[in-house]
């Protein structure tokens, strides 16, 4: 009863023991026709990230540069060009915005009350990078007030340095600041200013300049000021200057005398020199060494030598003079008309 089955079982035997031994080869693809393009196949490994100044970093700011008062509100837009790029952002410490799937982004805050604050936007591209730009930030704060001063207190003596100080009060950045000093309307030398390269946030701070100067006897009575001046690039303000209070200077120097050596005066004129010094000096005439007033009415007479003393706090000079008398110009006037009045008359008779 059994035997019709066996071919059945023989068969399915032979069929499993010809499949194990002879496996079947999988179809070989058609080659690609004309118009078709074979892709690669796309890589497993994730993009690296792209800094600000790598190229393909298709981010910009807008200012270039914020220049902010510290309080005041400040706003900046950063912007995508290219696609490929699914996220924008900005990293604040203060008021960041939501990141977006929009090709711009508006940072905004109301009062920016952050000195060491460093805006940074990025961008994650679609295959896993990101990009990013810094927004260069400067935030200031003008000078509270601005003083002059000296290391000396009450006159100065004439050839005596002295040193000058400008001090400025509650300014940020200093690096930015500039200050010039004055005497009058003129500028004494270029402005001053500090390499500052500090990392750390710059924080409104007090600082102080120094001029040295040699006053003489043109500066008694001169005022002296300074002004300071914070720089803050073509994208911020002009800033006013902020000038300081006035200090006029009394200077101290010894007797001096006007007159040149060899003085000429006419008959009839005074006899003038001026001798002056800070104090004013006690001022002696003498002539042969007898103390003479000069004469307010020049003759041939005064003609000679005269020695003049002057005395003062910061001690005494001598200085002589040699005066000489020439004849009076209504004189000579005369003459000259007498002479012409006679060549008048030798024509006039010539004539008839």
């Amino acid at each position: 009863m059994c035997a019709p089955g066996r071919p059945v079982t023989l068969l399915l035997l032979h069929l499993i023991s010809s499949a194990s031994s002879s496996p079947v080869s999988p179809p070989t693809p058609a080659p690609p026709l004309p118009w078709q393009v074979v892709a690669p196949a796309p890589s497993l490994a994730s993009s690296p990230p792209l800094g600000d100044s790598a190229v393909g970093c298709p981010l910009t700011v807008s200012p270039s540069t914020l220049v902010v008062r510290f309080g005041d509100p400040a706003t900046a837009n950063c912007s995508v060009s290219q696609m490929g790029f699914s996220l924008l952002g900005w990293e604040v410490s203060l008021a960041a915005p939501d990141p977006t799937m929009d090709g711009f982004l508006v940072w905004h805050v109301d009062r920016l009350t952050d000195w060491g604050i460093r805006p940074i936007c990025y961008a994650l591209a679609d295959t896993g990078g990101r990009c990013d730009i810094a927004l260069p930030l400067i935030v200031y704060k003008p000078p509270h007030k601005v003083s002059i001063s000296a290391n000396h207190t009450g006159p100065m003596m004439e050839g005596h340095r002295y040193t000058l100080q400008c001090t400025v009060e509650d300014v940020a950045p200093v690096k930015n600041l500039s200050v010039s000093f004055y005497r009058g309307q003129t500028a004494l030398g270029l402005p001053q200013s500090i390499n500052s390269t500090e990392e750390e946030p710059e924080k409104p701070v007090t600082q102080n300049f120094t001029l040295d100067i040699n006053p003489g006897r043109e500066d008694d009575g001169a005022e002296y000021w300074c002004e300071a001046k914070l720089e803050l690039g073509p994208e911020g303000l002009k800033l006013p200057l902020v000038m300081s209070q006035k200090i006029t200077t009394i200077v101290l120097f010894g007797p001096w005398l006007s007159c040149p050596t060899k003085l000429q005066v006419r008959e009839g004129e005074s006899l003038r020199c001026e001798v002056g010094g800070n104090p004013s000096p006690l001022v002696t005439w003498f002539r042969d060494g007898q103390v003479v007033a000069l004469p307010t009415h020049s003759s041939r007479g005064d003609a000679g030598k005269y020695t003049v003393s002057a005395t003062g706090r910061l001690g005494q000079k001598n200085f002589t003079v040699e005066v000489e008398v020439l004849p009076a110009s209504g004189n000579t006037n005369s003459c000259n008309e007498h002479f012409l009045l006679a060549i008048l008359l030798i024509q006039m008779i010539n004539w008839l």
